[in-house]
This record gives structure tokens, sequence and C-alpha cells, in this order.
């Protein structure tokens, strides 16, 4: 396939911090919105931006955990969303819209990950739900304070993805057995193709989407998984230790990638692309190794049936 999904040579890698990414890049007046900015890498994140100079706003589902998380980063405020709950998306993106300011960079950063099956809003499965329609409720209703200001929208997804396609017979797990794993890859894979569409309809506004694979990082990300499936998986020993520190990037690394999609001038006049290691990633090798993206998750035409399905659960639209 015809694709932009190359590497550009950007200079950085998987040993990269998120403060490497931002060297000799201001922020001063620039406002960022991070979901999630108040643990593992998203914390990282914001105070990698609110050091070069942004202001950022923190949604949290857990508002008083997250003031303690960020207290003593200057230039943070925290305000409470729920990405299982459209109501509390609704109601977080009134509130901002209210404040009449303008939105320059947005991270989807927050998420779960194999959790065991559970049920939010009118029976969703929640990590489609959190992960993606959260998400995809929360830009359409920020779009006014966005699209004024050309801003980057960054989608965090990860190397999940290969696990599954959209399974568009039934993305709820209404039928047939559950799998955490398959559930997290469908929500993965919705994370990409959101960041598809909404670039391929915000470019002419200036607003530019990105979607990408952080890394692997022990964070409270892995919080439903039992301590002997990460010790069957290899990732950490008896003890708690990783046994691969090297398999494993830091959250200052982790949160590397995020941060340099959002703010790289190396990416102006681009989009709808899905990066790895602070670079655009190639096409996923045929041999099934887990690198790179995989074609079903920049499908352009899947983008635009995801993106559809999407504002239907939702009822949210900002291109209707």
């Amino acid at each position: 396939m015809t694709t932009a999904q190359h590497k550009i040579g950007s200079g950085f890698d998987r040993h990269s911090t998120a403060d490497d990414v931002l060297a000799g890049i201001d922020l001063t007046g620039k406002l960022a919105i991070v979901t999630g900015g108040y643990s593992g890498l998203g914390l990282e994140t914001t105070r990698a931006l609110s050091k070069a100079g942004a202001r950022v706003v923190v949604p949290a589902r857990r508002p008083a955990v997250a003031e303690e998380a960020v207290a003593g980063i200057d230039g943070v405020e925290v305000d409470e969303l729920d990405l299982g709950d459209l109501e509390s998306v609704r109601a977080f993106a009134d509130r901002f819209l209210a404040s009449g300011r303008t939105v320059d960079l947005v991270i989807d950063n927050a998420g779960i990950m194999a959790c065991p099956e559970t049920r939010v809003g009118p029976g969703w499965e929640a990590q489609f739900a959190t992960n993606h329609l959260g998400h995809f409720a929360l830009v359409n209703r920020l779009w006014p304070a966005i699209a004024p200001g050309g801003a980057r929208i960054v989608s965090v997804s990860s190397t999940g993805h290969h696990t599954s396609d959209i399974r568009w017979d039934d993305p709820h797990w209404n039928h047939g057995t559950y799998d955490k794993w398959e559930a997290y890859g469908q929500a993965k894979t919705a994370n990409v193709l959101f960041a598809v569409r909404l670039d391929a309809l915000g470019k002419d506004s200036g607003v530019r989407a990105f979607a990408l694979h952080p890394g692997g990082i022990l964070t409270p990300l892995q919080r439903h998984l039992p301590k002997q499936e990460m010790v069957e998986r290899g990732w950490i020993d008896e003890n708690g230790t990783p046994l691969n520190p090297e398999g494993f990037k830091s959250p200052e690394q982790g949160a590397a990638t995020q941060v340099w999609a959002a703010t790289s001038p190396q990416l102006s006049g681009m989009g709808g692309v899905y990066c790895e290691d602070c670079d655009i990633a190639e096409l996923a090798p045929a041999d099934g190794t887990r690198v790179g993206v995989r074609e079903y998750a920049i499908d352009p035409a899947s983008a635009a049936r995801l993106w559809d399905l999407s504002a239907e659960l939702t009822g949210v639209n900002a291109f209707a």
C-alpha cells in the first residue's frame, strides 16, 4: 500500500526522554490537555510539558489523587473526568469551553489494560469505551476550542494493536468468551484509526493527529494484571524485579514519543501516522513481528467506518 508510514530520521530513538525531545522548544503560552496526566507516562508528560513552559490541564477520574501527584509542578490544573461516563465527558468539556480558552495540544494518554470483563455506560465493554469512545467524545466536544488554534491531537495506542482489528460484528463482546487481551488490542487499534480519521477531517482547519506506541514500561497501567501473569510473561521475577531491564523503557523514555508527536517541528505538515521510538513507524512486517503498525490500523476506510460507529454510539460528531 502507498503510505506515509516511513521513518523520517528524527535523530531520536527508544532511549530518548521527554526532556530530550523538548530541548530548544518553548511552549510558553501553549495549553495542553493530558488525560491521565497524573500517573505513569501521563505524569512524566505533564512534567515535561510544564518544564517547557506549557500550561497543562489534567482531567482525572480521581481528582484528589491527581492534585497530590502534580503538586509542585508549575502551571498545572486538575479537573474531574471519567472517560467511561459520557455525562462526565460532557460536563468536563462544557466547563472547559466556558473558560473561553483554546487548546494547542491534546494527549489522549489515559487508559486501562487487560482488565476483567467490565461494563460501563449502556453496557459497553470497558476497554473500548474508556480507551476509545471516551476520548472520541472528549475531542469532538472540545472541537470549538481545538480548531481555532490548529492543535495537535495525540492518541496513545500500543503494540497491543497487533492483537486485534476492530470486531465489527461484536465490538462490545456481547457474544462468545471474553478475552481481555483481544479487547485491549481492539481498543488500541481504535486509538490508531481515530487519529487517522481525525487527521483527515481536521487538517483543513490546521488540526493534525498522530497515534503512537510509547514502548514497554512498567507503570500503574498493569494494575489489573495478577503478579503471576506478569511472571509467566517474563516481565518480572517472583520478587517483582524486571527480568529484562533493557527491554523496558523508563517512564521518562516512555513519555518521549507522545511528547515528540505533540510538539516536534519535524512533523509540521504531517499527520495521520503511527509513531514509535520518537519517529514515524514503518509498516509491520508480514512475519507477525510486533513492530511497526498493522495495515488494518491505518486503513482510511476502516477509520471512517469506526468514526461513524463511534459517532452513533456517543451521539457526538463535530463534523456532522
